[in-house]
């Protein structure tokens, strides 16, 4: 019996400048393309669930961002750990890939590289999925003191008092497990986290981008212009119980994308986690409709 390896999962790299991008990949050469980025403080490994759900309609590419995962990028120093340079390297490698046309589904950090794309590209950008990827203030819950003090006043204290951010319990407790069924919550995806984050480098890499997530804030007036100048559809599904973004960050997208379809689930920040098919199905939904429209 011939085996479909449509669903089945490859692994590569691509060359972006003094990068080595490391990328997951699935589905047909020809299909729709559906670029995934991930978020903090994890990699396409959280996409491990989504990718063969999809893969028979759509082909699938998730790269690891600098500084996360197996994309090797320069050391501190020879490298700016900025959210506006994970954007130059995300694009960069997208017309590597040579991809004229996709859809993209950002999650946390990848939200603002995925918006700062899209501004850059819109004509690149056939929808958007935001799985509780934020873009307005509203979306922020009241759990960012320490990270917001540090973008006031950068000092090393306040660096230091961030850094709890990045630890083991914190990972595990609060970001993965806060709103989530622990019965259905794989230990896999936060162990992997963790041991990313044990790496020689990775915390100060990570506070480096902690410290420039204010640019993003700085940002999202750009993200809504280009959202109410050029209407991309967009599917938001989010985790009601994120303790970072909160629901209505979801449903503020009306704001400037009326027509928004937004549905909130009974899951945690990483959704992906316990919530694989029911959000595997309303992507497949959303752009089964989109392409249908704009055909």
């Amino acid at each position: 019996m011939p085996i479909d390896d449509t669903s089945r999962v490859s692994f590569h790299t691509q060359q972006v400048g003094d990068v080595e991008v490391f990328y997951r990949e699935a589905g047909r050469q020809d299909a729709p393309v559906l670029l995934l980025l991930h978020g903090f403080p994890s990699a396409s490994h959280m996409f491990r669930d989504l990718m063969p759900l999809l893969a028979d309609r759509y082909r699938l590419i998730a790269p690891d961002l600098p500084g996360f995962g197996n994309t090797k990028a320069p050391p501190r120093g020879q490298f700016d750990y900025t959210f506006e340079n994970l954007y130059k390297v995300i694009e960069s490698f997208t017309e590597a890939l040579g991809l004229a046309s996709y859809s993209m589904y950002v999650f946390d950090y990848g939200a603002p590289v995925g918006f700062r794309l899209a501004a850059a590209n819109p004509h690149k950008v056939s929808a958007i999925i935001s799985q509780n990827g934020n873009a307005y203030l509203e979306g922020f819950s009241d759990q960012w003191g320490q990270w917001q003090t540090y973008w006031r006043e950068p000092t090393a204290a306040n660096r230091q008092a961030c850094r709890g951010s990045l630890s083991p319990q914190t990972i595990r407790d609060w970001q993965y497990g806060t709103g989530a069924d622990p019965s259905k919550l794989s230990p896999d995806g936060y162990t992997l986290d963790i041991a990313y984050m044990a790496r020689p480098g990775a915390e100060e890499i990570q506070l480096d981008l902690i410290l420039d997530y204010r640019s993003n804030v700085a940002a999202y007036p750009r993200f809504h212009a280009y959202f109410r100048k050029h209407q991309p559809p967009l599917l938001a599904v989010w985790g009601k119980h994120d303790p970072a973004f909160i629901p209505p960050g979801a449903q503020a997208y009306r704001k400037d994308l009326p027509k928004a379809d937004v549905h909130l689930l009974d899951a945690g920040h990483f959704a992906l986690e316990t919530h694989a098919p029911e959000i595997a199905r309303y992507i497949g939904e959303f752009l089964s409709r989109t392409f249908k429209a704009s055909a």
